[in-house]
C-alpha cells in the first residue's frame, strides 16, 4: 500500500467558536493537500514535488479537473496544532475520465497517540477546458498515478 504523506500547517482562521476546525475549513484543507499532491509546480519552482504532482492547472491549461463530488466523515475535532497535520492521500478508483482522490487526515507526524480526525474522498473529472466535456485520463497519467491505487476510503457511518 503506497499513499502521499502531505504536511498542511492548520491557520488560527481554520478555527471556529468551537475551538475546532470548521467544517467548511475542511475543504481547504482536502484542496491543499489535493495540490501539492497532483498538481506540478510553476515552471522554474525549486520547491520539492511528489511524482505524483504531474497535472498542469495553471491558467491556459488544455485539461482542467472539476470536482464532481466530495464526502467527508469526522471522526474527531481536530484542535489547534502548530506542527502541520499529516494528511494520506490515495487514488481509490481510476476511471475513463475521472479519479477519485481519499484522504485520511491525522495528527502531525510524532505526536501520540496518532489520531485519525478525519475521512474523505474526491471525484475528480478531468474535461477539456475549451469545451467543458469530459475527457478521458491519459496513459502516461495513468501509469504515474497506478503505484498509488488501492482500495477506497471506507466511511464507519453510513
Amino acid at each position: 500500500m503506497t499513499r502521499l504523506n502531505i504536511a498542511i500547517p492548520l491557520r488560527w482562521s481554520d478555527f471556529d467558536a468551537y475551538a475546532h476546525v470548521n467544517n467548511a475549513e475542511m475543504l481547504r484543507l482536502l484542496e491543499e493537500a489535493r495540490i501539492q499532491a497532483f498538481w506540478r509546480p510553476d515552471e522554474g519552482s525549486t520547491e520539492p514535488a511528489s511524482e505524483t504532482a504531474v497535472m498542469d492547472a495553471r491558467p491556459g491549461a488544455q485539461t482542467i479537473a472539476l470536482i464532481a463530488r466530495q464526502e467527508i466523515e469526522y471522526l474527531a475535532p481536530i484542535p489547534y496544532m502548530r506542527a502541520p497535520i499529516d494528511i494520506e492521500l490515495w487514488i481509490g478508483r481510476i476511471g475513463g475520465a475521472s479519479l477519485e482522490i481519499c484522504y485520511e487526515l491525522y495528527s502531525p507526524v510524532g505526536v501520540t497517540p496518532r489520531t485519525l480526525f478525519t475521512k474523505a474522498a474526491t471525484t475528480l473529472v478531468m474535461v477539456t477546458a475549451a469545451t467543458g466535456r469530459p475527457e478521458r485520463i491519459p496513459e502516461h497519467l495513468r501509469e504515474v498515478w497506478s503505484g498509488y491505487v488501492e482500495e477506497p476510503v471506507v466511511f464507519t457511518k453510513r
